[in-house]
């Protein structure tokens, strides 16, 4: 009779272990988020597609989340030494599980605010990321800490993900660039009144230490060139000056042939009433950038990018000079 018993829980515990896997393995593909139980909002605004980019700006430094901590036996510690970060890797995202939770600053996770999680970065600090397979970038503010998972470079808010292409996939390789002080001041600056930008070369990040998955503990400045005109749809040039003003970027590629692809049918397809001009600008970080403008001020920009998106379904994000 014992001998029965002990068969029937073993076979009960069984039962259970393989029911408990059966729903890790539903969970981690549910909605697309990678983290237990996550994924995206039921009723989702309409409007995602005109969330703005996150606005740099010089912030003083949060305490609690820039001092060194350990997470699942790894050891992290903030980068404050004040150098460019650039790294490629592999971008995941976070939703509806952490919306209205406190980040790693304190404030409150918005998944439908332009923000990031990252393990090292200052807390707050502000990037540009651009999805490799597409060209699309957004720039994001870094206010929480993560993603721990092995191979992950940054954590995508939920409309930061659904804007670059994310979503359905859970996870994409992006190129994560900081934005530092420097050029978010210029960046400031172009807001009112043109002014060139310095250039600040790429540094290569660290690798960044494994951990296996976990949850969250939730918690500057984009180097801008001078740009080339495109002046022929068979060759790309390279002759560079310094023109001023604020541009809509409509994408970013390793493959020049592919940045003056994308600039020859934007020049045929964009109102000749916008007043500006399609151009294709190679950067210090070997990336072809395409831009339309200049525009005077942000403002302008923002009227521009509004109308090619109702008139010719153009997505494109503000960037200084």
């Amino acid at each position: 009779m014992k001998g029965a018993t002990a068969r029937l829980w073993r076979l009960f515990g069984v039962c259970v272990l393989c029911g408990l896997l059966a729903a890790c393995g539903s969970s981690s593909r549910k909605g697309g988020g990678y983290y237990k139980d996550d994924g995206p909002d039921a009723n989702p605004p309409a409007n995602l597609d005109r969330v703005p980019d996150a606005v740099p700006k010089i912030e003083p430094l949060a305490r609690g989340p820039n001092r060194p901590y350990t997470v699942l036996g790894k050891s992290f510690s903030p980068d404050l030494s004040g150098r460019p970060y650039r790294v490629q890797g592999r971008a995941s995202w976070y939703g509806r599980k952490f919306h209205g939770k406190p980040t790693s600053n304190g404030e409150r996770y918005d998944m439908y605010g332009m923000t990031a999680a990252h393990p090292t970065l200052p807390i707050p600090s502000y990037v540009r990321v651009t999805r490799i397979s597409t060209g699309k970038s957004v720039v994001l503010r870094v206010n929480d800490r993560g993603p721990f998972l092995g191979g992950r470079v940054i954590d995508l808010s939920y409309v930061a993900a659904y804007k670059l292409g994310v979503l359905a996939p859970g996870s994409a390789d992006v190129v994560v660039e900081r934005i530092m002080p420097d050029d978010i001041r210029n960046w400031r600056i172009a807001a009112t009144a043109p002014s060139p930008a310095a250039v600040q070369p790429p540094v290569q990040a660290q690798p960044l230490p494994t951990a296996p998955p976990s949850e969250p503990l939730r918690a500057q400045t984009v180097a801008f060139t001078p740009v080339a005109a495109v002046t022929s749809t068979q060759n790309l040039q390279t002759k560079t000056s310094a023109i001023q003003g604020v541009y809509l970027q409509a994408g970013a590629f390793s493959d020049p042939a592919r940045a003056q692809s994308l600039a020859s049918q934007l020049t045929e397809k964009i109102p000749s009433d916008l007043g500006a001009a399609v151009r294709v600008e190679p950067n210090a970080n070997n990336l072809y950038r395409v831009r339309i403008g200049p525009f005077a001020n942000r403002e302008a920009a923002s009227q521009a990018g509004q109308r090619l998106q109702s008139d010719v379904g153009l997505t494109t994000t503000i960037s200084a000079p």
